[in-house]
């Protein structure tokens, strides 16, 4: 392993982060008018969320500051953190988000990737010493925890892209906050969506690895997925089954880092994501597993690779530089 998640890494973590949460523009912004009434600025729009290029980046961007604040709550940006955090997460503020999210055409607004990610900051924000942040929070994190319970019965497929629109990134990351939370009907509705959606799938060929536009593999975050929310004794035989020549360094396409041409090029940046969202899952698959599982060492080997071809770029680009530590941090901290 080429880096720890210390104190150091964390404050330049937390330098990137604080640079852009609150930097509105440029901005991507994913938003459907009705009519001319429907305008406004970024932060017109979304009164916490309007930094970090787009609402999504913005939200694990706090995410990411909150995890730091949990690991270091004596660091050299603690008081910055907490500043920010009591400057931004007013009511005042939180219902204005929310007031977006009850627009008619606001239904699908961020789904399921924001979804996820605000449900991952809101699991984060409960386990500080001081809660009332994820009382401030609160009043979203039920309209997202609504947004699942409203849409998981109805998804009759899961969407297994590399990208924003990928559901088992989505059920990973609520998984955690219904953990904390301790909701224990959201935790089983995300795990009867995970084993109807993914249950009986083996042999996983892992096409759509490294086509140009992803930062999660499709593959591996469906393993990551099942790993995190099926009791132990019915996850092993599956992951089996999902990939039953891992040993092997098999499929090659898993196991190899991507190459990135550009990194002032939005999509072509993703591919640094994707290096860093490897070893995390690489990670997490490894840890469960026995020192004499042939499996184990591969996986070590294989994420310590894709974090070493990532880390490095998680600042430098915008295009990159507003959303890669957030996944830096996901593989270097897996508890």
């Amino acid at each position: 392993m080429t880096a720890v998640f210390d104190a150091k890494l964390a404050d330049r973590f937390a330098g990137i982060a604080l640079g852009h949460v609150t930097r509105e523009y440029p901005n991507h912004l994913a938003h459907t008018w009705n009519g001319v009434q429907d305008g406004g600025t970024p932060r017109q729009l979304h009164p916490v969320f309007y930094g970090s290029f787009d609402w999504h980046s913005c939200v694990h961007g706090y995410w990411l500051l909150a995890r730091i604040l949990k690991r270091f709550p004596a660091g050299p940006q603690a008081a910055a953190i907490r500043a920010l955090f009591a400057a931004q997460l007013t009511p005042e503020a939180i219902a204005g988000e929310c007031a977006y999210f009850a627009r008619p055409l606001s239904r699908g607004y961020e789904r399921p990737y924001g979804w996820g990610w605000l449900l991952k900051l809101a699991a984060e924000l409960e386990g500080l010493e001081d809660r009332r942040f994820a009382h401030l929070l609160q009043p979203l994190t039920q309209v997202l925890v609504e947004r699942f319970r409203q849409f998981l019965p109805i998804a009759t497929y899961p969407v297994r892209v590399g990208t924003h629109y990928n559901t088992a990134f989505a059920l990973r990351l609520a998984a955690d906050y219904a953990d904390a939370a301790q909701d224990q009907a959201l935790r089983g509705l995300l795990t009867q969506t995970a084993r109807i959606w993914y249950g009986a799938d083996e042999n996983c060929p892992a096409w759509g690895e490294q086509s140009g536009d992803e930062f999660l593999s499709p593959a591996l975050i469906e393993a990551e997925c099942m790993r995190r929310l099926l009791p132990v004794d019915e996850f092993r035989p599956w992951f089996d089954r999902f990939l039953p020549e891992a040993a092997l360094q098999s499929p090659q396409t898993l196991f190899r880092p991507a190459s990135v041409s550009d990194r002032s090029d939005g999509k072509i940046a993703h591919l640094d994501g994707l290096n860093l969202s490897r070893a995390w899952c690489f990670r997490a698959l490894a840890a469960p597993l026995s020192p004499e599982d042939a499996r184990r060492p591969v996986f070590e080997a294989s994420a310590d690779m894709h974090l070493d071809a990532g880390l490095a770029h998680v600042a430098g680009d915008y295009m990159g530089e507003h959303w890669l530590a957030s996944f830096a941090a996901l593989a270097l901290d897996l508890s």
